[in-house]
């Protein structure tokens, strides 16, 4: 394998292919984003994604996803993944990806945050708390924005998932003060209640009409255990670029250069520009507003359009590769819109290995989402001793 090469994993923040033989323990018993969305919006027009494999890759939960039928002959290796870690986080999905696998899930607060981790938190901020409970992000600062104006108190709330939220209004508390706190939390937050992620969630606006500002969010990852997909890159002394929020995921450690942009159509023009760079190695990118902007609030039709978006910005992208580039493209966990729940669903992400000049092949259904770090390191030349199998071998099987 030559220097020059790079690996491209492009993560579709929350887009599963249906859900995990573990689901009903998480209770996501049917969830599927990709072909749930597809028949409730009334079919998909994803014609590159399409083409690559990925009404085949969706056809193995058994479902129909209008739009998205199985192509005869895909230009890119298709299957899903299993997820081998507990849990259906950003972190635990990304981190899986790079070879690391968690023996157990980040803590869970569905009833709040113990006195004692609050009683830390506002004696290292001089702010009190409201809220502590589990919270949709729109929601609780129209609910709590008034009070926080008034008493200058953090609006503290979670999720679904292993978060720690902290809220506060650009005007009442400036953006230094929240990350500090942020940071703050971070550090108060270990051991038996060492969460995913601690995230700031600045906001703005008036009574009545208060609003997220996503460009200033902030999120404040757990070290990721070495060695892992990042530092065998960096460690070879070739790059890590991350387009997205991976830096915040992987607590910006063995990053080369980040590039942390909020929003899908940000990232992918971020993707393009490092591909127009000389750097060997890895880019990382997450494209987040599936998850963050359509998924928690189970807004079909923004989903819809939003995949359809960002199957056009893949073509530029794949444009823009040459013959030592290959692409990945997957997901981190499901969020299905379509279903009750404002949650991260437990479902098996699609993925998708392309290059040119590849056979692509049928990659069946993965054990662990690692196999996506050990494909990395493979075209890459790294010795991979990590968990996961690499996916070009089922490549090169196929070429016998």
């Amino acid at each position: 394998m030559g220097a020059a090469k790079r690996a491209i994993i492009l993560v579709l923040d929350g887009i599963g292919a249906g859900e995990m033989p573990d689901a009903g323990l998480y209770g996501d018993e049917g969830s599927n984003t990709l072909a749930n969305t597809a028949s409730k919006a009334g079919g998909l027009t994803m014609p590159t994604l399409s083409s690559m494999g990925l009404g085949n890759a969706v056809a193995l939960s058994g479902k129909k996803a209008p739009g998205l039928d199985p192509a005869e002959r895909p230009t890119a290796s298709w299957g899903r993944m299993m997820e081998k870690s507990p849990g259906k986080d950003s972190t635990t999905g990304h981190w899986e990806m790079a070879g690391v696998v968690l023996k157990r899930a980040f803590p869970l607060y569905p009833e709040g945050f113990p006195d004692d981790v609050l009683d830390a938190f506002s004696s290292a901020t001089g702010r009190g708390v409201l809220c502590n409970r589990p919270y949709s992000g729109t929601e609780v600062i129209k609910d709590f924005g008034d009070e926080h104006v008034r008493t200058g108190r953090f609006i503290v709330y979670t999720s679904g998932d292993s978060v720690f939220q902290i809220a506060s209004h650009v005007d009442v508390v400036p953006l230094e003060e929240l990350y500090e706190a942020s940071r703050a939390a971070r550090r108060i937050l270990t051991g038996e209640h060492e969460v995913g992620r601690v995230i700031a969630r600045p906001f703005k606006g008036g009574s009545g009409s208060y609003a997220r500002i996503g460009e200033k969010r902030r999120d404040f990852a757990v070290e990721p255990p070495v060695p892992n997909l990042l530092s065998l890159v960096v460690d070879s002394g070739m790059d890590v670029t991350g387009c997205g929020k991976i830096d915040d995921l992987f607590a910006n450690r063995n990053i080369s250069v980040s590039r942390h942009v909020s929003g899908n159509r940000a990232t992918m023009e971020a993707l393009v520009q490092s591909l127009g760079e000389d750097r060997p190695g890895l880019v990382f990118a997450n494209c987040v507003d599936f998850d963050m902007l359509y998924g928690h609030r189970n807004d079909i039709r923004g989903m819809a359009s939003a995949l359809e978006e960002v199957d056009g910005l893949i073509a530029g992208a794949m444009e823009r590769m040459g013959a030592d580039d290959l692409l990945i493209v997957t997901a981190d966990h499901g969020n299905d819109p379509t279903t009750p729940s404002t949650d991260h669903s437990r479902e098996m992400p699609f993925v998708l290995v392309w290059g040119k000049g590849h056979k692509p092949v049928p990659l069946g259904t993965r054990s662990t989402f690692a196999d996506v770090g050990a494909t990395a390191a493979d075209w890459l030349g790294l010795r991979w001793d990590l968990p996961g199998t690499s996916m070009i071998g089922a490549e090169r099987r196929a070429l016998g």
